[in-house]
């Protein structure tokens, strides 16, 4: 079997992470085999696995064909005179127990984590949070957000760590188009996971609402947010030492101050119509303003409740903040997250934390061995073929006639 003898890490190591062991656990103490004849968590958790790394575009039909074959079979040794139907496949993706590939991602995630340590995360913590839509037609998807031209969608909000990804939330709901609702949510719950922890959430300008800024900082969570160029303020001091350095890398700091915010109020008036007005929030933010030094018109605005980071600091962490960015686009394009294999909230939470499994396995395979993405993504499918080929000649001890198709 060719081996990429220059490699550090190898499929079959990494695969090794995962036991079938904990496959086993998880189904006794998660719902995930109730009602199941064939498609039990562990034999779905092989499926969707292999499924994503070996197909270039995913849905139904291609994970039944993929459960039929004989090479995915004897990789994962299954029953090879088990077959299924895609009808099968579509009811128990709607049904089966999330939870069991929550906890499987959960303690993938964990051991990569402490495996693998993120320099980054080691030196601020830092977290980026971001979200992604994935549309479909109003018919098909059962629930979802509308939209005026006919469709509906699913929004995925993530944290990623730098390296990892390390939570995750499914929206369907009207109200979480808005950022200003989803994002907050991703972060406090991926807070709720952290005991005692220091992280600092990046985020880009979808989520603006200073009721939200407020709230962080109340829960101490750390956070630096893109904002909305020329927001109102009302600047209580400046943070400019005298004589200090302006250069921020690719920004000239023009601003950095401590400042208070304005937010709306809800008044009801006697007539029962409804209106805001603006009033000022008491709670205290950092204002830092930069501009580019190749567009002196472009300005970057930024609001934190960290007083304790140097401008330029909280300025490198913004622009690490593009890791995320990557990271999506990897796994639209490499992972076919940019379609729904089930058209059920259900089955698209399963889909999701099997997607991360697959994109952690390939993301620590390509930082272990030094490559980038597609090549990691190729080559990790090129071992995991001939790992199955290998184990198929043991099995026919040398003698090939006796596969079976």
């Amino acid at each position: 079997m060719p081996v990429f003898k220059d490699h550090k890490i190898t499929v079959s190591q990494l695969l090794g992470v995962i036991p079938e062991v904990l496959l086993s656990k998880l189904s006794l103490t998660t719902k995930v085999d109730y009602y199941a004849k064939v498609l039990h968590g562990k034999k779905m958790f092989y499926l969707l696995l292999y499924s994503i790394v070996e197909n270039e575009k995913l849905s139904q039909r291609t994970l039944e064909d993929t459960f039929n074959d004989y090479l995915f079979k004897t990789l994962f040794d299954l029953d090879t005179s088990e077959t299924i139907r895609r009808s099968s496949i579509s009811e128990r993706l709607s049904k089966i127990d999330s939870d069991y590939f929550r906890q499987i991602y959960q303690c993938v995630y964990q051991q990569f984590h402490d495996a693998y340590p993120n320099k980054d995360k080691e030196k601020h913590h830092l977290i980026r949070v971001d979200s992604s839509m994935v549309s479909e037609a109003s018919a098909k998807l059962l629930k979802g957000i509308d939209h005026k031209n006919g469709k509906k969608s699913v929004k995925y909000s993530m944290a990623f760590d730098g390296l990892l990804p390390c939570h995750s939330e499914v929206f369907t709901k009207a109200k979480y188009s808005s950022e200003d609702m989803a994002l907050p949510e991703a972060i406090l719950n991926h807070v709720k996971q952290e005991t005692h922890h220091q992280n600092i959430y990046v985020i880009d300008r979808g989520l603006q609402s200073t009721k939200t800024m407020k709230s962080f900082t109340n829960d101490a969570i750390t956070f630096i947010v893109r904002a909305k160029e020329n927001r109102k303020h009302v600047e209580l001091k400046s943070l400019v030492k005298q004589g200090q350095d302006l250069d921020l890398g690719e920004l000239i700091l023009i601003k950095d101050s401590k400042v208070q915010l304005y937010t709306g109020k809800t008044i009801h008036n006697k007539k029962g119509n409804i209106h805001h007005r603006e009033e000022l929030v008491e709670t205290p933010f950092r204002l830092i303003v930069a501009k580019t030094k190749t567009e002196d018109l472009k300005e970057f605005w930024f609001i934190t409740n960290d007083f304790d980071l140097s401008a330029k600091e909280v300025a490198q962490a913004y622009r690490r903040r593009w890791d995320i960015e990557v990271f999506f686009r990897f796994i639209k394009q490499e992972l076919n997250v940019s379609h729904f294999v089930s058209l059920n909230k259900n089955g698209i939470e399963v889909m999701l934390y099997m997607t991360f499994i697959v994109a952690m396995l390939v993301l620590i395979y390509k930082k272990a061995n030094k490559i980038g993405y597609k090549t990691a993504k190729r080559r990790f499918k090129m071992e995991l073929r001939n790992l199955a080929i290998a184990m198929i000649v043991v099995v026919c001890e040398g003698n090939l006639n006796h596969f079976e198709t």
